[in-house]
């Protein structure tokens, strides 16, 4: 039986933290779970459908799908982009979503999370994370690569305005705000390539993994 592995990934928005977290996720075989799709398909919902009261009706959609459902699906959209970070601040939506990333972790003991509060909120004890890194990329390459994402759909200005306000929001909000703990790994991803960022996060991890079995 492997042993246990636990991996928080938290940073900006477009900060590369989705494809860190991929790529060690598939070099270490950990399960992936990305904790703003659960909140980008709650905004996806809440548009769509319009509900009255947005908590019941979080809960009751949630019950009735999985993780690998809502990755799926394209939730990378501006309108989405635009709701998720004021939908994000709301109290009671957090603790639907935090229930629901508990419970994955409880079963998965190899498992890397990628968010915004991981390592402060759903990681910070029981279960504890083994390693946390923090992403940051200058705001003009963050905004290039979601342009480039959006398939220049829309005018990169729109894109990096965007992105901005989203990290002000998520960096000031009341309830779990982001920001990086102390003992997090800073990860610059606009001055390291994908080959570079597995290399850094590889040498990392097996070191720790060294460690643990030292122990």
């Amino acid at each position: 039986m492997k042993k246990t592995l636990i991996i928080a990934c938290d940073g900006e928005a477009a900060s590369g933290k989705s494809t860190g977290a991929k790529l060690i996720s598939k070099k270490f075989k950990l399960l992936l779970i990305n904790s703003g799709l659960f909140y980008r398909y709650a905004s996806k919902l809440i548009i769509e459908k319009k509900p009255k009261k947005i908590v019941p009706f979080l809960k009751k959609s949630f019950a009735k799908t999985t993780y690998k459902k809502i990755a799926s699906l394209k939730l990378h959209s501006q309108k989405i982009s635009r709701h998720v970070g004021y939908l994000a601040k709301k109290k009671e939506v957090r603790s639907i979503i935090n229930k629901i990333q508990k419970d994955i972790i409880k079963k998965n003991n190899r498992i890397c999370l990628e968010g915004r509060d991981i390592a402060s909120k759903i990681l910070n004890k029981n279960p504890k994370y083994d390693l946390a890194f923090y992403f940051k990329c200058k705001i003009d390459v963050a905004s290039q690569r979601r342009w480039l994402d959006l398939k220049k759909s829309v005018p990169i200005s729109d894109v990096k305005k965007s992105l901005i306000l989203r990290t002000r929001l998520d960096k000031n909000r009341k309830h779990s705000p982001l920001k990086k703990v102390k003992d997090a790994i800073l990860i610059r991803s606009d001055k390291l390539d994908k080959k570079q960022m597995l290399a850094k996060m590889t040498s990392i991890i097996n070191s720790k993994i060294n460690e643990k079995k030292n122990k």
